[in-house]
């Protein structure tokens, strides 16, 4: 019983970790995007690697809801 419950336990801390990184993930690469975040001397490649950090995500949650 005790076993079950810590299973369900880390089981759900997981999810939860997942969806954090999602939505600093997400929040990442909107920042990126619209100029709140950038990084120095790279200019116009903020914008791309916004794009990238979002669609990358888009990726990990897409593969994760249709894994078997």
């Amino acid at each position: 019983m005790a076993q079950i419950r810590k299973k369900y336990k880390s089981r759900a801390l997981n999810v939860v970790a997942w969806i954090t990184g999602i939505i600093v993930s997400l929040a990442v690469g909107f920042g990126l995007i619209g100029g709140t975040l950038s990084v120095p001397y790279i200019g116009i490649a903020n914008v791309i690697a916004g794009w990238l950090v979002i669609l990358t995500t888009v990726i990990g949650i897409i593969m994760v809801l249709f894994r078997p």
